[in-house]
């Protein structure tokens, strides 16, 4: 009991590298528990439903388990926010739910070189010569594109994942399907 007193005052950093390092699930535990809340109510923001909703909070859990090992989290709450908000859109794109999306120029990029970024071509060639252009990209627009189209970020997500500001989010994204776009049509 002494044990678990002490680890409840530990900050978020300590809790996730100590279960980083050991692997043992109490540290994850602990952390998750202090999230419940948050995880709750995000899930019942996109799911609607209170039962659909505890349930995908168990099934965080098991989720967050084996992601939280795969990332370099910078600030918890928000990489967590994150993951559970995909969470819930994957959830709701499984039962065909329609999902109302603004598609402002001002928040959402759209180029044709959306559909390599999606990877949806079955050109070889093509994917091939992204993923090489990619590898070109500085590390800043390399991260940004990544998330934004790859792993459907926002733009608040990636600055709060990344430590970026949004004006540089913003340019990073725009700059980089540039220089893709121009690396892409010099190697064709």
């Amino acid at each position: 009991m002494f044990w678990r007193k002490n680890i409840s005052k530990w900050s978020d950093d300590e809790l996730l590298t100590h279960y980083k390092k050991t692997e043992n699930t109490e540290y994850f535990g602990e952390l998750y528990n202090r999230y419940i809340p948050l995880l709750y109510g995000v899930c019942l923001k996109y799911l609607k439903e209170e039962e659909k909703s505890k349930d995908a909070v168990m099934q965080l859990f098991e989720v967050l388990l084996l992601k939280v090992k795969e990332y370099d989290i910078v600030v918890f709450r928000t990489w967590v926010y994150s993951v559970v908000k995909n969470h819930c859109l994957q959830i709701l794109r499984k039962e065909n739910k329609e999902l109302i999306v603004d598609f402002n120029s001002d928040i959402m990029e759209s180029d044709s070189i959306l559909h390599l970024l999606n990877e949806d071509t079955e050109d070889e060639d093509q994917l091939k010569r992204l993923r090489e252009c990619m590898e070109k990209l500085p590390e800043q627009q390399r991260i940004s594109i990544r998330r934004f189209f790859m792993e459907e970020m926002s733009y608040q997500d990636i600055t709060d994942t990344t430590g970026y500001n949004l004006k540089q989010v913003k340019s990073y994204i725009q700059n980089g399907k540039r220089n893709l776009k121009n690396c892409i049509e010099k190697n064709q």
